[in-house]
């Protein structure tokens, strides 16, 4: 059955690898239990609500890009957008939770009839080959830098902005949660150097065992910001989705200035395009899933089920479902069908029924995983020509690079990487070479940053 859904045998891959896949994704994807629920509640939402919904969401998505484009790719609740959605929206700009999950509603449509019409399928393929390798690489970059910050290696520092983080202060938290991390990292280094197979998954459980036993020892001591790492056995109170489902149709009109939420609307949809573009592109090249032009063939209904995703999501009571990033997990432990998607889907659905456990997953146990995976897409910039025939493309694949690690966003590097060859290709007289399509994104981009 699996064969003939997925195609593994034509993908060189098995069921056995697939599934292992999608746990990998899971494991890596599993914060975001904890940490969305923690982020909208902030703005009045339930908490038991938010992790129901964002289940549900994930799960929906999930599945249309396992069964609609044969994808290893994962999705849940946007963490840029879900702070945009809490703290910009709700908090800054003064409206109500259930108007912002209108708008998120709203972005939902439009990307559906962008994704149906060919539109979002246009712009994924008029971005350049150099730019998409960059894009690969920028994303490892990304997710090993959210690695470690996970493990608390990479501590705020007010003259350097991140440092290394103190050891000994603090040891029986942050300490030894980030010695933890770097134990977990090696663990799984060695793995992989070994091509033993699932090693980013065995590192995730290899790690957080490790907690559980330092914990045990009482060398890891929990405290009000660091919880326990023994996972609890309780049920979900599964009554609390009516706080948040369907809550988006229920708004009051009068409180809602037009010209402002148009502005939301079209910031969430500018940055949850190109977020998905992103990581649709780097996961994608990562995979070996690109033609020889660059593109990629499941790409229309891989768009059309983020689209769908967001949507769902909305009316279930979260914030933007996107393509996540820590897809590449996944990909990194050798999923390449559906059947990695499937995976994580149905372990987002039984996540409900045991979301303490999953929750218990801490964030120092997964960082050596989006360490390891950044590496494996950092690779990818060998395929991006630095000679001098090609600087026109190497250095807007390089401010792309080095965008999204230091602006913590993927979608500012992209913008920053298209922007930047639209300008060196005209200014160095090749302006032939550049897609119509790509006039247009640098001319959006810009009025972005002049208008939002």
């Amino acid at each position: 059955m699996f064969e003939k859904l997925f195609r593994l045998k034509e993908n060189n891959t098995t069921v056995r690898t697939e599934i292992a896949a999608g746990v990998t994704t899971f494991m890596t994807m599993a914060y975001i239990l904890a940490v969305n629920p923690s982020i909208l509640s902030a703005c009045g939402m339930d908490g038991t609500a938010v992790l129901i919904a964002s289940c549900l969401a994930s799960f929906v998505g999930t599945m249309c890009m396992a069964l609609m484009a044969n994808l290893p790719f994962a999705l849940s609740a946007s963490m840029g957008l879900n702070a945009y959605f809490a703290f910009t929206v709700c908090g800054n700009m003064g409206y109500s939770w259930q108007v912002a999950l209108l708008a998120v509603f709203i972005e939902g449509i439009i990307f559906v009839i962008l994704s149906v019409t060919n539109v979002r399928e246009a712009i994924f393929n008029c971005i350049p080959l150099s730019l998409k390798h960059a894009v690969s690489v920028g994303i490892g970059l990304f997710i090993a830098f959210i690695g470690l910050q996970n493990a608390g290696l990479a501590a705020p520092n007010s003259a350097t902005l991140v440092s290394l983080v103190s050891f000994r202060e603090n040891f029986s938290t942050t300490g030894i949660c980030a010695l933890l991390a770097i134990i977990g990292t090696f663990i799984t280094a060695v793995l992989h150097i070994r091509n033993t197979k699932g090693s980013i998954l065995i590192g995730i459980f290899a790690t957080w065992a490790l907690g559980i036993l330092c914990q045990l020892a009482g060398i890891y001591v929990p405290d009000e910001t660091h919880f326990s790492l023994i996972p609890t056995f309780q049920m979900t109170d599964f009554s609390a989705i009516g706080k948040t489902f369907g809550q988006c149709f229920r708004f009051d009109m009068n409180a809602v200035g037009i010209f402002n939420f148009i502005i939301v609307i079209f910031s969430f949809l500018f940055v949850d395009l190109f977020d998905t573009l992103g990581t649709l592109i780097g996961v994608s090249s990562k995979a070996g899933m690109l033609d020889e032009k660059g593109r990629l063939p499941a790409i229309k209904p891989a768009l059309l089920a983020d689209a769908i995703a967001t949507t769902a999501g909305a009316i279930f009571g979260t914030s933007t479902t996107t393509t996540f990033v820590e897809s590449a997990a996944g990909v990194g432990a050798g999923g390449r069908t559906g059947l990695t998607a499937l995976t994580t889907a149905v372990l987002f659905l039984v996540s409900i029924l045991l979301a303490p456990i999953f929750i218990a997953i801490p964030a120092f146990a997964t960082a050596p995983a989006l360490i390891m995976v950044g590496f494996l897409m950092f690779t990818t910039i060998t395929e991006i020509r630095f000679d001098a025939e090609h600087l026109c493309e190497a250095i807007p694949a390089y401010l792309c690079v080095l965008a999204m690690p230091l602006f913590y966003s993927i979608s500012e590097g992209i913008s920053i990487g298209i922007i930047s060859y639209v300008v060196l290709n005209v200014a160095c007289g090749k302006a032939k070479r550049v897609n119509v399509m790509m006039y247009i994104l640098a001319v959006l981009f810009v009025l972005k940053y002049v208008f939002l």
